[in-house]
């Protein structure tokens, strides 16, 4: 475009176009100062113009994949968790990119997207076909993406708005797996003499999340107070370990230890610090450890859950499920909701309701006998006739 001068009472103007206004429609121009004189005013248009021209230039030939690797993906980096950005790089590395990468982001449409997305729902040559959930969240990435994109005037619309994606609502809940108490024991049993055993204990007895329980660092274990306190995960990211600050809110947190774990934990430091003076190392921060101080892995306590399981009479679920474990087995036992959700590190006691009802119709059916013990009339010894 070539710039043009304007003329307002003594002083003269370079406005320059800048598109049409996504919310309104209208054409917006910025008014840019040149003086009083004319020459000035239109030397300063010309630039402008030039400027603008390059930009749109290069808008032009920006490619979607381009935008997202060089200028969304990295800009997200400052905002996002490490564990989560590097999943997004992932998706759009795996997903995105082969598919819609090379489309310029100007000219991407809703049925790019939906053929993206379908191709991922249904069994390919290429690749088997991903979960609903996955797809629904590549395409969360894609709207964020181009939402950005239209705040910076690189498009003049989102057409991820537009464009069919799986529905949340309509995306079936993964089924929680849990053990009963005796198969919990049954692993536990398994799992005694292992080097790794106090960690699945603390596990079971508590209900950490896998990055909670690497995470823990002996200044947050209180022993003589019987306290735990979660401070910060640790995670894999590739295969290289970052700390974390949580995943929720509520993931900062103090858990009360019962004696047993206390014991179990007491003899699992006297243990690991025995262990590191005979190889010549300083006693190390992190709770659970190899023998020369470092971090365990969390493949590699996934890994070792899954050699116990495979050697015990249980059924095979996941380390997280212990997680899962805990809350069940508290919720039958009739511990409250909003202590299960505190002791869990849930965002709020909702979540831990919804999470657990399947273990409710049981409980609502002692509740109607309890109530029913209530109100039943008494039965009265010598009463007059």
């Amino acid at each position: 475009m070539d710039g043009y001068v304007a003329c307002k009472g003594d002083h003269w103007y370079a406005p320059i176009y800048e598109g049409l206004d996504p919310v309104t429609g209208r054409e917006r121009r910025s008014w840019h100062p040149a003086g009083t004189s004319r020459k000035d005013a239109e030397r300063l248009a010309a630039r402008l113009a030039s400027e603008l021209n390059r930009r749109n230039d290069e808008t032009r030939s920006l490619t979607f994949g381009a935008y997202l690797t060089t200028r969304w993906l990295p800009a997200k980096r400052l905002e996002l968790a490490q564990s989560t950005w590097d999943g997004y790089r992932r998706k759009i590395d795996r997903h995105i990119i082969p598919s819609v990468g090379r489309v310029p982001i100007r000219r991407l449409r809703p049925d790019h997207l939906e053929a993206l997305y379908d191709q991922m729902l249904h069994l390919t040559d290429k690749r088997k076909p991903l979960a609903p959930k996955t797809v629904l969240e590549i395409h969360l990435i894609i709207r964020g993406a181009l939402k950005d994109a239209l705040s910076k005037g690189l498009v003049s619309r989102n057409v991820a708005l537009v464009a069919h994606a799986p529905k949340l609502r309509s995306i079936p809940k993964v089924e929680q797996q849990a053990w009963t108490a005796q198969q919990l024991q049954a692993f536990l049993r398994e799992a005694a003499g292992h080097r790794l055993f106090p960690a699945f204990w603390l596990a079971s007895n508590t209900g950490l999340r896998r990055s909670e329980l690497l995470g823990l660092q002996w200044d947050d274990v209180d022993l003589a107070a019987a306290t735990l306190s979660i401070n910060r995960g640790l995670v894999a990211v590739g295969y290289e370990l970052h700390e974390s600050r949580g995943k929720t809110s509520n993931s900062r947190r103090l858990i009360d230890l019962d004696p047993t774990t206390i014991d179990v934990l007491s003899m699992w430091r006297d243990w690991q610090h025995t262990a590191q003076a005979v190889v010549g190392v300083e006693p190390s921060r992190w709770v659970f450890t190899d023998a020369v101080g470092t971090p365990v892995h969390p493949h590699s306590i996934s890994q070792t859950f899954e050699r116990i399981v495979a050697r015990a009479d249980v059924p095979k679920i996941r380390l997280h499920d212990i997680r899962h474990t805990h809350g069940t087995l508290l919720i039958k036992a009739g511990v409250p909701a909003k202590v299960v959700s505190e002791r869990l590190g849930h965002a709020n006691p909702a979540f831990t309701i919804d999470t657990y009802q399947h273990v409710l119709p049981g409980m609502q059916a002692e509740a109607a006998r309890v109530f029913e013990n209530l109100i039943a009339p008494t039965t009265s010894t010598g009463a007059s006739r």
